[in-house]
């Protein structure tokens, strides 16, 4: 058993309902998201492996990132 890496949310809601609603969330706070990575789809086209529903979201929010990385330029390697 691992510890835990991140926060988890159950949610009564269908996989796609879930991933619209965190859109719609970070909407609300000022990101927007860059990138979004089927990783389900790219397991199954790069190496023939069914997984599960897994979306990775990639979120930005301008205002932030622009004063980050004004401030500390290397800290776009975690963005």
């Amino acid at each position: 058993m691992t510890d835990a890496i991140g926060t988890e949310i159950h949610l009564d809601s269908s996989f796609q309902e879930a991933v619209d609603k965190v859109r719609s969330a970070l909407k609300d706070q000022g990101f927007g998201v860059l990138t979004s990575i089927d990783v389900k789809e790219a397991f199954k086209e790069k190496i023939g492996k069914d997984f599960r529903p897994y979306v990775i979201l990639g979120a930005c929010n301008p205002h932030l990132a622009y004063t980050a990385l004004s401030e500390v330029p290397e800290v776009g390697l975690m963005l």
